[in-house]
């Protein structure tokens, strides 16, 4: 898959997400741990490129990764963002080398895997992309976006109790919202894998697509999404997440005030002429 994504045609120059505010971080032209391409209008696909450590996630992935889907975040060119790997990993756990020696007060007071949380707060829909072993900080970087689809030779697993830990990332949070918790509590007490048919059956995962397909398939959906009014996707993204900590009152009654809010929006009156009209809709993303 490594060569096969390089190949992915590019439908705009990088260039194009270039050239925003100050405030945000600018799209460099290449990173040492991750690929970047536009495969489709309002795409952005980042590959995970540490092929030897089978994406291992180290700090300076994670800070190519966090740079770059922050870019895309802010730009208004990009609708949907979609992480992916390589065919034997998406991404094979938290770097073991570079922890392994560390001590409680530097784990501590540097407050280990707080950064990693900078994913989950993209405002913009994310897409994971999973062939391949997703283990520990793996599987929790692909439960931190927004939609998870696999490959059907993926394998999903929370094996931080083998090494005298347990997950850092939300995997103990994440996985119990997904699937439950019995299940949960089976992957993180035993470490045990599940594959892709199971992962799909549990919740964790939206689809299986033959592995072959998968990257295409992502971007397929991605490109759905970025088609839609950006505005309505973030906002539905926001009062979904916000599910998981309010009550059901508190939940219907956010849901009911910002789907309110959009009436405020230039998209909400051109999607409802578009429809009265009979016609596709022209979204200013406004």
């Amino acid at each position: 898959m490594l060569s096969s994504l390089r190949r992915l045609p590019v439908h705009r120059s990088l260039s194009a997400f270039r050239g925003l505010s100050t405030s945000v971080p600018e799209l460099k032209t290449s990173y040492d741990n991750i690929i970047v391409s536009t495969p489709a209008p309002g795409v952005a696909l980042l590959q995970l490129n540490r092929p030897k450590a089978l994406n291992a996630l180290c700090d300076a992935l994670l800070d190519d990764l966090i740079h770059a889907s922050t870019h895309f975040d802010k730009s208004e060119e990009c609708g949907c963002i979609v992480i992916t790997g390589s065919d034997k990993a998406f991404a094979a756990g938290a770097d073991i080398k570079e922890m392994a020696t560390r001590e409680f007060a530097e784990v501590y007071s540097q407050n280990m895997f707080k950064q990693w949380g900078s994913i989950a707060a993209i405002e913009t829909p994310t897409i994971a992309a999973v062939n391949g072993f997703a283990l520990g900080g793996g599987c929790e970087l692909a439960m931190m976006c927004d939609i998870m689809v696999a490959g059907d030779k993926a394998k999903f697993g929370q094996p931080e109790i083998n090494l005298g830990v347990i997950p850092g990332c939300g995997g103990t949070q994440r996985l119990i919202r997904a699937v439950g918790k019995s299940k949960a509590m089976e992957m993180c007490l035993t470490g045990n894998m599940i594959d892709a048919e199971r992962a799909e059956r549990d919740g964790l995962v939206a689809r299986v697509y033959p592995a072959e397909e998968l990257v295409d398939q992502a971007v397929k959906m991605a490109s759905k999404i970025a088609s839609k009014s950006q505005i309505a996707c973030k906002a539905a993204k926001e009062t979904v997440n916000a599910s998981y900590e309010m009550s059901m009152e508190e939940g219907l009654r956010l849901e009911r005030r910002i789907f309110h809010s959009l009436f405020a929006t230039k998209d909400q009156k051109e999607g409802m002429a578009a429809f009265v009209e009979k016609r596709d809709a022209k979204w200013e993303h406004k």
